[in-house]
């Protein structure tokens, strides 16, 4: 899950990983930055970035959306979460 300040310091062809979306091996989808992050003065908790997938594939990483996103594949699978339920049951054999 990606945070405000860690989209706005996003840079151009820096790579995404998505939370919910799958590639056919069920390794999380990458979507590459493709663009300068949008930022507005009125407004400092919006944000804009331009993503692109594939050849053909463009999308916004907004405000709305930060959440569906991680910047490392691990993050994205939530190894994490499954780690640490590994070491207690560990701990508890």
């Amino acid at each position: 899950m990606l945070t405000l300040e860690q989209a706005r310091t996003l840079t151009y062809r820096t790579v995404l990983y998505h939370d919910t979306f799958r590639n056919a091996d069920d390794t999380p989808e990458r979507w590459r930055i493709n663009g300068k992050v949008k930022t507005w003065k009125r407004t400092p908790g919006r944000l804009e970035v331009p993503l692109k997938r594939g050849l053909r594939q463009y999308w916004y990483l907004t405000d709305a959306n930060l959440v569906e996103f991680s910047l490392t594949e691990k993050e994205a699978l939530g190894q994490d979460l499954f780690d640490e339920v590994d070491r207690v049951d560990a701990l508890l054999d």
